[in-house]
């Protein structure tokens, strides 16, 4: 039987892959980064330092970086964050929109920008927007789930694991916070505390089914 220190440290990550958390952690600090790094571009002379010589150079060096960097965010917060297959679409879809977008306007600015027969502005606008949209609204509806998870009215949910056989219980927060003392301190109480949950799990399968 799996001890239930094991599920402890794994339930930081509820069922997540580590590798996606930390990856996604990863991307949306470099998103962050890429905000901020569009910013000082066109605020000091760090765009020079990137060969950004010229103001219009600047400006679409810095439109690019930030115009990267805001998609990139969204999908580092869905993957750190357990959500579902639909979420995680809704922010691929809204990302790539977004993606349209940056590469309309590395071909429309500055020359067909707002002047010109064929200008992409509006276009360019547009496809940044819906997708960041799009995006914006699945990493809402993620970040809504998980905190309604996580505080069904102060309660905690546990996932037990034995011989395959998954089981949940809920236990309230001053509960949990029992549990993760005992296991932390080893104290020689974890076998009970398995043994706790396990009938408090059998006991609530025998609810639902009599219901």
């Amino acid at each position: 039987m799996e001890n239930l220190g094991d599920a402890y440290s794994r339930r930081r990550f509820e069922g997540r892959d580590p590798r996606r958390v930390f990856a996604g952690a990863t991307l949306g600090g470099l998103g962050a980064l890429a905000v901020v790094l569009g910013l000082l571009v066109v605020t000091t002379p760090v765009g020079g330092w990137l060969g950004a010589s010229d103001l219009r150079a600047a400006e679409k060096l810095a439109g690019t970086l930030g115009g990267l960097g805001i998609p990139a965010m969204f999908l580092g917060v869905v993957a750190v964050l357990p959500s579902s297959r639909r979420e995680n679409v809704g922010v691929v879809v809204g990302a790539a929109l977004c993606l349209v977008g940056v590469g309309l306007f590395q071909v429309a600015y500055p020359e067909r920008w707002t002047t010109g027969a064929e200008t992409l502005a509006f276009e360019t606008s547009m496809a940044y927007f819906l997708g960041t949209c799009l995006a914006f609204w699945f990493v809402f509806t993620a970040m809504a789930s998980f905190r309604t998870r996580n505080n069904p009215q102060g309660m905690v949910r546990l996932e037990l694991t034995r011989q395959g056989t998954k089981r949940t219980v809920t236990v309230s927060r001053e509960e949990y916070q029992r549990y993760a003392e005992a296991i932390r301190s080893d104290g020689g109480e974890t076998e009970r505390i398995i043994r706790e949950l396990e009938s408090r799990a059998e006991l609530g399968e025998s609810e639902r089914g009599d219901d």
